[in-house]
């Protein structure tokens, strides 16, 4: 599936740059993005994971990192919008699992080929209300240009998790819903069910297509 492949490629870019300047007030959200961050870098680092031979387990940490960071559930439930409630238990929870699976898989060797692409990553602005708070961040490119990216967190259970990333003002959750949204309309949910299980048989070092399903 097409997704914002230059925004979507700084989202990951920004998992592995180096943090620079921090907020002097940043609180448990902000934490939580720079704990995030330094635990993917670590993983890239690792002496022990490094070659193509540690690749598969690589990617399962990553993986793992990605299940404690993120809340899957609200993503997919807010990237299939009006056709959530239309859903019974067993299939949103299939389809989480395949929106889950269609999120990493499309973007993890991208993680691996930037690991060397490392910048700067400033932490702006920390923003609460309530249970939802926003990190606003701006990562700095090679060539000095400054690229907005602000993550949405909501608290669940005590934990913050991060539910959308917006690169540029675009919303990662929006971009699948609008794609989603097109394929429900002009065919079936049941085709767009079929064609993210399809992507499960692809290989996920293969450099992602262009074109979507």
């Amino acid at each position: 599936m097409r997704v914002l492949r230059r925004g979507l490629t700084v989202v990951l870019l920004s998992a592995i740059w180096l943090a620079s300047a921090g907020l002097a007030t940043a609180g448990p959200p902000t934490d939580m993005v720079r704990q995030t961050t330094d635990q993917v870098l670590k993983v890239l680092e690792d002496p022990q994971l490094r070659g193509p031979d540690k690749q598969a387990a690589r990617q399962e940490r990553l993986r793992q990192i990605s299940d404690q960071a993120f809340n899957w559930q609200e993503m997919a439930q807010r990237a299939l919008a009006t056709h959530w409630r239309e859903r019974t238990p067993q299939e949103r929870q299939e389809f989480m699992a395949l929106f889950k699976d269609l999120v990493e898989r499309s973007y993890m060797n991208r993680l691996e080929q930037a690991a060397e692409e490392r910048q700067a990553i400033q932490y702006v602005d920390e923003q609460i209300d309530g249970s939802r708070a926003v990190v606003k961040t701006k990562a700095v490119t090679k060539r000095n240009v400054e690229v907005p990216l602000d993550y949405r967190l909501q608290q669940v259970d005590g934990r913050w998790l991060i539910y959308d990333v917006i690169v540029e003002g675009i919303s990662l959750v929006n971009n699948y819903r609008s794609q989603f949204n097109r394929i429900i309309a002009t065919s079936s949910y049941a085709d767009l069910i079929q064609r993210m299980r399809s992507r499960q048989t692809e290989d996920p070092t293969a450099k992602p297509a262009r074109r979507g399903p």
